[in-house]
């Protein structure tokens, strides 16, 4: 699809509810007058309820397959023998293989590991910063005297995805800390990010997830933003592998020829906070495959 064709897709199919509207605006309010991140998300749960009234709270975690009937029966086809289940494997064995220390990564998490992705990302009131789960990854093996893994696929992506299936159904829980006014900052600068225009197609997150979500771009029915943050990392078919949740921001942007940021950025951490934090009570069903 070429730029004429997407700028004319934007136009023909632009359409603000009253409560898209409300989220849209209150990127734009002053400090002293935006809304508090709870009202925003039940703003947000709300639109996709009013624009989705035959599905469940927990059926967004399905993107697009909770949507087209002809997609949802080639993906459950395929979840029949899921292509990421040799990077669950792998991730496994990583996770309880000792380091030369003798430590494992178990020691780096609480409970020790297990049923914890609910909770990440979280902000840090140490480093003043987001920090998400690949993050803590790394930083067990460095605090081990172990190298650090690549970013956005690899190990790092199969150890996330281990971790991920073992927390499979817990509700996401993120947490913006009322004492932290870092927290709160983090949340609005991601949430700007969502809703800010970018790049040579001068699109947003939200023009595709949140206005034209269930619609149609060429042959592909755009997903919600409700339920992005439950079933990550995937294992998308146009990769051929695994990938985490920065790799897909990292596409989408290249996708609207925007700028790419480098996976783990802040902006892209604070991206992640917002969007998790709009998940809240959703169910984890990672990881999963897309196409």
């Amino acid at each position: 699809m070429n730029l004429s064709s997407i700028q004319k897709y934007q136009h023909r199919h632009w359409a603000y509810t009253s409560l898209g509207l409300v989220l849209t605006m209150a990127v734009l309010a002053s400090p002293a007058t935006q809304a508090n991140p709870e009202t925003e998300r039940q703003a947000f749960v709300a639109y996709y309820e009013k624009l989705f009234p035959q599905l469940s709270l927990d059926d967004y975690g399905n993107g697009q397959y909770a949507l087209d009937p002809d997609a949802r029966a080639n993906w459950e086809a395929i979840e029949v023998y899921p292509p990421y289940q040799l990077a669950v494997d792998e991730g496994k064995t990583l996770f309880e293989t000792p380091f030369k220390n003798g430590q494992t990564y178990a020691e780096c998490f609480a409970k020790p590991g297990i049923k914890i992705r609910q909770n990440y990302p979280y902000f840090d009131a140490k480093t003043g910063q987001v920090r998400t789960l690949e993050q803590e990854i790394n930083a067990c093996l460095e605090q081990n005297g172990e190298a650090p893994l690549p970013w956005e696929r690899g190990q790092l992506a199969s150890i996330s995805a281990y971790l991920s299936f073992i927390s499979r159904g817990q509700k996401i829980e993120i947490k913006i800390p009322k004492e932290e006014s870092g927290a709160l900052a983090a949340y609005e600068k991601g949430k700007q990010f969502y809703y800010a225009k970018r790049g040579q197609l001068n699109f947003s997150c939200a023009d595709c997830h949140v206005y034209s979500a269930g619609k149609h771009l060429r042959s592909e029915v755009l997903s919600p933003g409700l339920g992005h943050a439950t079933h990550f990392p995937v294992y998308r078919s146009e990769w051929g592998e695994m990938g985490t949740l920065h790799r897909r921001f990292a596409g989408c942007n290249e996708l609207i020829r925007a700028k790419r940021f480098k996976a783990q950025s802040e902006e892209y951490r604070n991206l992640e906070y917002f969007m998790t934090y709009m998940n809240n009570g959703l169910s984890l069903n990672g990881p999963a495959a897309r196409k």
